[in-house]
C-alpha cells in the first residue's frame, strides 16, 4: 500500500474521530479503547473503488497474529471490510505505534471453535451478535508479512 494515497476513514462518525486520535497520538489515545480491551487500525483496499479505507476494530492475539471478529453488531451482512479482505487480503494495521503489513485470513472451523471463546472473553457482546444474525461470524486471523 503507498503511503502517498489518500485514506478514508470510517463514515461511522465515532469511529472516524476514534482514528482521528489514535493517529494523531501514535496510539497513545485509542490502543486502550475500554479497561482491558485494545483495539487496531486495519486499511483495506475497496473491492470496489480500489480506494485505501480504513476502521477501528477490537482484536486479540493468538500467538504472533491478530484476531479480528466481521460481526458489524449482528447485521445480516458481512462488513465491507472483510468483504474488501476477501478481494484483496494484503492489507496493514495500526497496533499502538507501530504500523506494519498483514495478510489476513478467515479462520477455519477448528480455529474458530478455538479462538471465539478468546474474543468473546474481550467483547462478550460478539455472543449476543451472533444470535441476531444467521450468519456464522468469521473470525479473522491478520498475520504479519
Amino acid at each position: 500500500m503507498s503511503t502517498d494515497e489518500q485514506v478514508l476513514d470510517s463514515p461511522e462518525g465515532w469511529v472516524a474521530d476514534h482514528i482521528r486520535r489514535y493517529v494523531a497520538t501514535g496510539g497513545a489515545e485509542g490502543h486502550e479503547w475500554q479497561p482491558g480491551v485494545y483495539t487496531l487500525l486495519l486499511t483495506t483496499r475497496g473491492r470496489r473503488s480500489g480506494r485505501l479505507r480504513r476502521t477501528a476494530l477490537i482484536y486479540g492475539r493468538d500467538g504472533d497474529d491478530y484476531l479480528i471478529v466481521a460481526s458489524q453488531g449482528g447485521a445480516p451482512q458481512h462488513p465491507s471490510w472483510y468483504l474488501n479482505l476477501l478481494d484483496e487480503p494484503d492489507a496493514q494495521v495500526q497496533v499502538g505505534p507501530e504500523t506494519f503489513a498483514v495478510r489476513a485470513r478467515t479462520a477455519e472451523p477448528a480455529e474458530r471453535a478455538r479462538m471465539w471463546p478468546r474474543m468473546t472473553g474481550i467483547w462478550p457482546a460478539y455472543n449476543e451478535y451472533q444470535s441476531k444474525t444467521d450468519r456464522e461470524i468469521p473470525v479473522v486471523v491478520l498475520q504479519r508479512r
